[in-house]
């Protein structure tokens, strides 16, 4: 079991920069995959990037790629995702999750975050 909390959402102005975090509990996160996913209002949850367990590995999808990082530390079982140039498009509840591989789909993964508001204003 891994329980998945994210923080560090909130407010920018097009074109600044956020960072979500994604505390994990348990002391097996270092063997999961971690993806995010965001849900803007009225539309479905989409893939936005995902971290293989080593942190070597990392996939975006394109309206992200060259503007958000995914990254990892193990020791304190806590992902990352650095959004910079952010967009008023990008606004959404962004979700971290725990699944055995980085994959691009929701069912990938077994385990969800609460999940945590972003908001881009232009």
């Amino acid at each position: 079991q891994v329980q998945l909390v994210e923080s560090g959402g909130g407010w920018a102005q097009a074109g600044g920069s956020l960072r979500l975090s994604c505390a994990a509990s348990g002391r097996t996160f270092s063997s999961y995959a971690m993806g995010w996913f965001r849900q803007a209002p009225g539309k479905e949850r989409e893939f936005v990037a995902a971290i293989s367990w080593s942190g070597a590995r990392t996939v975006y999808a394109d309206s992200v790629k060259g503007r958000f990082t995914a990254s990892r530390d193990n020791a304190k079982n806590t992902v990352y995702l650095q959004m910079s140039s952010l967009k008023p498009e990008d606004t959404a509840v962004y979700y971290c999750a725990a699944g055995s591989a980085a994959g691009i789909t929701a069912t990938d993964y077994d385990y969800w975050g609460q999940g945590t508001q972003v908001s881009v204003s232009s």
